[in-house]
């Protein structure tokens, strides 16, 4: 494309007059990139363009990049700003080959986990059904969550890919699911109910899957060597469903407890108020600019906690590690931080009443202690 050549489906330079000063305009991977000058603030110009882009069909982000020889391609020092046009998309795009392909892998996966967790022969192959009640739980539970971040992802009109399961050889059989969000958060409540919607979702799915599993006959000896402690909330279902958690003296369940309790555990280090995690996007939804106070807290938080285990409560090594593992992960998503809305406008007073709520029920997922290994 010409320097001067306004793009064919893209605003035309004219679009930016008092904004944004167009020097060259190039096409790539269907979009356009306009190099130039902006003559306001990049929040405020990010404001203004982007209802003008998102109406021609394009997300628009303003960003820099490295002078270069336009022959050589080497950098001649210095930066230029550019503003990217990205097509904007929320529909499905094809057969999701890539995800169907991570779908039936964690299915495998949590097949076999699911199969150890009710003592099948695994010397058979065909053993590995016997696993499928886990597998099931596990899958919806983490699905539902996902699918409620997709379904209001769809609602606003944010671009947002389908969940991508992933399998993990591990007494779970995966490491969850995550959705991709490409597109921009228009504002705040945009913001709030796309990060709101997995965890009450996939709360929900949880509580039904504890439920159901309660009602199961339970399996008096798992085949892996963990115990896992339960959270106030599944303790609560018992009570409520009149389902004993423990046999003979022993906390021994069908394994499709477990899977609600892995839901109930997910959604509580979702809910940890940091970064991109579902947590962050809500505070930042909530309390808005201020949400850098609040992630600055979180790991401090949580490597507290790992240190009175170790010091006061003399908990296992793994619980200890568990913390100090998430304390070290929040350092590094707090510093990235969560995506930031085009329009900052407050929330208003019923979604913040929601997610305070929603934090709630998030603390009635946790367990100081969620796992010990058990020694023969």
């Amino acid at each position: 494309m010409d320097d001067s050549e306004p793009p064919a489906e893209g605003p035309p330079p004219e679009a930016f007059a008092g904004l944004f000063r167009v020097a060259e305009i190039t096409a790539e991977d269907g979009g356009f990139r306009y190099y130039g000058e902006p003559l306001v603030g990049g929040q405020r110009l990010e404001r203004r363009l982007w209802p003008v882009f998102r109406d021609h069909g394009y997300e628009i982000r303003l960003t820099s990049e490295p002078r270069r020889d336009p022959l050589t391609g080497v950098e001649t020092g210095g930066s230029r700003y550019v503003l990217v046009a990205t097509p904007r998309s929320t529909g499905i795009d094809g057969v999701p080959w890539r995800n169907l392909l991570f779908a039936s892998l964690t299915v495998v996966s949590t097949l076999y986990a699911g199969s150890r967790w009710y003592g099948a022969d695994l010397g058979d192959p065909t053993n590995l059904l016997a696993g499928w009640p886990f597998s099931l739980a596990v899958l919806f539970v983490l699905g539902v969550h996902e699918l409620g971040h997709y379904a209001l992802s769809r609602y606003h009109g944010v671009d947002a890919s389908l969940p991508y399961f992933i399998p993990l050889p591990n007494v779970i059989g995966t490491m969850g699911a995550v959705i991709r969000m490409r597109g921009r958060m228009p504002d705040r409540k945009t913001l709030f109910d796309i990060g709101v919607a997995g965890p009450l979702a996939g709360l929900v799915a949880a509580c039904a899957v504890t439920v159901v599993g309660l009602g199961l006959e339970p399996v008096a000896e798992p085949a892996i060597p963990i115990a896992f402690n339960y959270p106030l909330l599944i303790r609560a279902i018992a009570a409520l469903t009149g389902e004993p958690l423990a046999y003979a003296g022993q906390e021994v369940v069908n394994p499709v407890v477990f899977a609600g309790w892995v839901g109930m555990f997910v959604t509580f280090l979702n809910l940890i108020p940091v970064g991109q995690l579902d947590g962050g996007h809500l505070v930042r939804a909530m309390v808005g600019k201020r949400h850098e106070t609040v992630g600055a807290l979180v790991p401090a938080a949580l490597f507290g906690l790992a240190a009175y285990l170790y010091y006061v409560q003399e908990a296992a090594f793994n619980a200890v590690f568990l913390w100090v593992l998430w304390g070290v992960f929040s350092l590094g998503i707090a510093y990235a931080g969560p995506a930031t809305p085009i329009y900052d406008d407050a929330l208003d007073a019923k979604r913040t009443a929601l997610g305070i709520v929603t934090f709630v029920l998030g603390a009635l997922c946790f367990t100081p202690v969620p796992f010990e290994l058990v020694v023969p």
